[in-house]
């Protein structure tokens, strides 16, 4: 096999397979392996397949994927990591307004008068878009930064909010108290487009402000400053990432931050708006297209109607009816011996996921894991027994959807050889499978044409990807949905927008005697999930370092530590070393970067009861001088 160029030594360039853990892999050939996988998927059934697939694929591998695992093979159990980091965001925007739609654009803060920031950090997790915000700010725009811990973000802030861990929904709710009593909602736009609007606000009102305050530990003096500026602002953006959805309470979260739009009518106007931010490249297409155990494809949730839409598309009998599990549920599936076959593709579950050690104990207990990927050092790759090499990012061909619904196309910058892309190697082995016809694609375009043709079956074709160019989107992106919620009219039943009450409800693992501390975790700016490349980037590792635990000065006093000296950090679920970094961080409080890909051994595994997102940001540990 003819090889790429590359300039890391950590490359996987040709198929590798093994019977047992125990034993090294042996080098195969693509036509071997995917022989060897289609053989394990006919001798068994599709509930015992599962996909797990990755924001880091273009939507042509997404869509082969997706359409192979529900289409052909008849497993619902095809998810994407999206499920760990923006699930709470789809479920909220699906009940609040009918669709998994953004309704803001990056642009739109360059007409902003107030942008808030909850639990993000765009200066180290969204860098580009971060500069943007501090040009708007040179034209007057004014931020607010609700977290914990004093990020960067927070030090460009007009106003920051240093809450309590978790207090996220008793601030949001104290901001809606006031602007309820003040009457500083938008009369009008509640009366024409919201639903339940006197059944939340009787609710609301009867919560009492002061357990609020003292929850959320935030002083009035500084909520009253946030108050005045957000009244005194004509166009208010809210964005946030994984410091809200990666929680027990995620949706309810999402829901907190969408009333407040619909409380004041910020929303379908330019400058205004409820904005998700998206963690991975393609998250959003992945999205789009159907990656997600809980849809069908192109936002079509499952049901009769949509079903028999989809295997008429498909031509196909073997389509399931309804959901399959998601990304932890396919792991807990693999623990008490329901999987026979796992295919990853482009993510490193191991490392990513919650409760690393039953993650482990999962794994190994999973008859078939296959590993699709370009590089041969992940986590994952101690507890795969098929290694499939696929074509990185600088050699795809397709298209991917940023976080604000621009379509763009994605070029290679150098051949691929003889390596394949992602979505050749699910198409071969549909083929091998038995499915010769529907796999047969000569060029990504050919699955970018298919997929399109498949937009028109979205609810009101809302997903009007149908509509771009691709051969001009190289030079000319396209924005999907536009003016979707024209004249304030939702996807909901009625058409209008849906008020949910929710309260904080502390279900999170909290802190005790033994495990007196919070742990948060998060990105650093110039590194990327477990650093298969940037870590091997020497300039990249000067900003910070890999592995650190940022502890508040008093909290490392009493632990008789100093920065530098390494600490042991101890949950339930496990333990791990770091290096420490006093920090301004509050009390109680320690953070670690997920660039420690041990991190996930300290991690809380318990699940939003309707995303399925993992409770990654309220796990309670001690630390340990060493």
């Amino acid at each position: 096999m003819s090889q790429p160029k590359t300039i890391f030594s950590n490359r996987l360039l040709s198929p590798q397979k093994r019977d047992f853990l125990s034993t090294p892999f042996c080098q195969s050939n693509y036509d071997e392996v995917l022989e060897l996988i289609a053989s394990k998927i006919k001798a068994t059934t599709p509930k015992r397949v599962g996909f797990y697939l990755s924001g880091q694929m273009l939507n042509e591998d997404y869509y082969i994927a997706n359409k192979l695992a529900k289409g052909f093979i008849g497993t619902p159990n095809c998810d994407t990591n999206s499920r760990t980091c923006m699930s709470s965001a789809v479920v909220g925007y699906k009940k609040s307004f009918g669709l998994d739609y953004v309704p803001v654009r990056i642009e739109d803060i360059e007409y902003s008068n107030l942008l808030i920031l909850i639990g993000a950090n765009p200066a180290e997790s969204h860098v580009v878009l971060f500069n943007r915000i501090k040009k708007a700010q040179k034209r007057g725009l004014k931020v607010v930064v609700i977290d914990p811990r004093e990020t960067i973000s927070a030090s460009i802030a007009d106003i920051h909010i240093p809450l309590n861990v978790g207090s996220d929904i008793d601030l949001l709710n104290l901001l809606a108290i006031r602007l309820i009593r003040e009457d500083r909602v938008d009369r009008e736009f509640i009366a024409n487009h919201v639903n339940s609007y006197q059944e939340y606000r009787e609710r609301i009102l009867e919560l009492d402000e002061e357990s609020l305050f003292e929850s959320c530990g935030v002083s009035r003096e500084l909520f009253d400053r946030f108050y005045n500026l957000f009244i005194s602002s004509e166009n208010i953006i809210t964005g946030w990432t994984m410091g809200v959805n990666q929680s027990i309470q995620g949706v309810d979260k999402n829901l907190a931050i969408n009333n407040i739009h619909i409380l004041t009518g910020q929303i379908n106007r330019k400058g205004a708006g409820a904005f998700s931010f998206t963690g991975q490249p393609n998250a959003m297409g992945g999205r789009e297209v159907g990656g997600l155990s809980t849809t069908l494809a192109v936002h079509l949730d499952y049901n009769r109607e949509n079903c028999e839409k989809v295997s008429k598309f498909w031509e196909t009998k073997n389509l399931p009816t309804q959901n399959g599990l998601t990304a932890y549920e396919m792991i807990q599936a693999g623990e008490r011996g329901e999987l026979d076959v796992l295919i990853v593709c482009h993510v490193d579950p191991i490392y990513h996921l919650p409760n690393r050690n039953f993650v482990e104990k999962a794994f190994k207990n999973i008859p078939l894991v296959v590993e699709i990927t370009a590089y041969q050092d992940s986590e994952t790759s101690h507890f795969s027994h098929i290694q499939i090499p696929a074509v990185p990012f600088g050699q795809k061909d397709g298209t991917q959807t940023n976080m604000d619904r621009t379509l763009t196309r994605v070029e290679p910058i150098e051949p691929k050889g003889e390596l394949l892309q992602d979505w050749e190697i699910f198409a071969k082995l549909g083929q091998k499978l038995g499915f010769e016809y529907p796999f047969r694609f000569n060029s990504s375009q050919s699955v970018f044409e298919e997929y399109q043709a498949m937009c028109r079956l979205s609810e009101k074709e809302h997903l009007d990807i149908f509509k771009a160019d691709y051969k001009k989107l190289s030079h000319k992106p396209f924005v999907w949905g536009e003016n979707l919620y024209k004249d304030n009219q939702f996807f909901t039943s009625n058409q209008k927008a849906n008020l949910f009450f929710v309260t904080n409800k502390n279900l999170s693992e909290q802190p005790s005697k033994e495990y007196p501390f919070l742990l948060l975790t998060g990105r650093i700016r110039d590194q990327w999930h477990n650093g298969s490349k940037t870590a091997q980037i020497k300039s990249l590792l000067k900003h910070k370092k890999l592995e650190f635990v940022e502890i508040n000065p008093k909290d490392a006093k009493e632990l008789r530590v100093k920065n530098g000296k390494m600490v042991k950090i101890v949950s339930k679920r496990g333990e791990i070393r770091a290096e420490v970094v006093i920090s301004n961080i509050p009390k109680g409080v320690i953070f670690i970067p997920i660039s420690h890909r041990k991190v996930n051994y300290l991690t809380d595994d318990k699940l939003d009861p309707l995303s399925k997102e993992p409770d990654y940001n309220h796990s309670a540990v001690r630390v340990e001088a060493i």
